[in-house]
């Protein structure tokens, strides 16, 4: 049974993996698509594939491939259904050895990306592949060639203060307030 937030397990153990590498290719089901749909906030997800090499490194899992979907979204500018195609490079690095991941400053952007952890050793498939196709969906789609424009302005609203103003044009004074002294 799948859990709501993980919708898609197709684990591999790292025995499975022979020394030459193995390529799995994968394709989600109805029910995998609507749930990974849903968490997604989309509208549909009627196409949810991906293909990986795996490949032992050390002690560990070397994964690359390519998640690609179709997702249903709604444009955000006409407000229409659409569709929104999605291709995620994918390339992990799975060490028994990864460290735990830890709170504190961000690491440098520039820096190699450290290992995923190898637990148990296994990889879920599945899991990569629903995190990067939720990785990949665009959160303001537009439909090709629509461009947002912003509704005429019109004519400025008058201010707290545009009553004074029109004294003050007029040459009125405001207030009566006194002059001054021997007034």
């Amino acid at each position: 049974m799948s859990k709501p937030d993980r919708p898609w397990s197709v684990p591999v153990r790292i025995e499975e993996v022979p020394e030459g590498g193995l390529t799995k290719t994968l394709s989600a089901d109805a029910g995998v698509r609507e749930a990974v749909a849903r968490l997604g906030g989309l509208t549909g997800l009627p196409r949810f594939e991906a293909s990986f090499d795996l490949a032992r490194q050390g002690r560990g899992l070397h994964v690359t491939g390519t998640v690609t979907a179709t997702a249903g979204q709604t444009c955000v500018v006409t407000l229409e259904p659409m569709e929104s195609e999605i291709a995620e490079p994918v390339d992990l690095v799975f060490s028994p050895d990864a460290p735990a991941e830890e709170a504190g400053p961000p690491r440098d952007p520039e820096a190699a990306d450290p290992p995923e952890p190898l637990v148990n050793g296994v990889v879920d498939l599945g899991a990569i592949a629903t995190e990067f196709v939720l990785l990949g969906v665009d959160p303001y789609p537009r439909k090709q060639g629509v461009v947002f424009e912003a509704p005429d302005a019109g004519q400025p609203e008058p201010g707290p203060f545009a009553a004074l103003a029109a004294l003050k044009a007029k040459g009125g004074q405001g207030g009566g307030a006194s002059g001054g002294p021997g007034d």
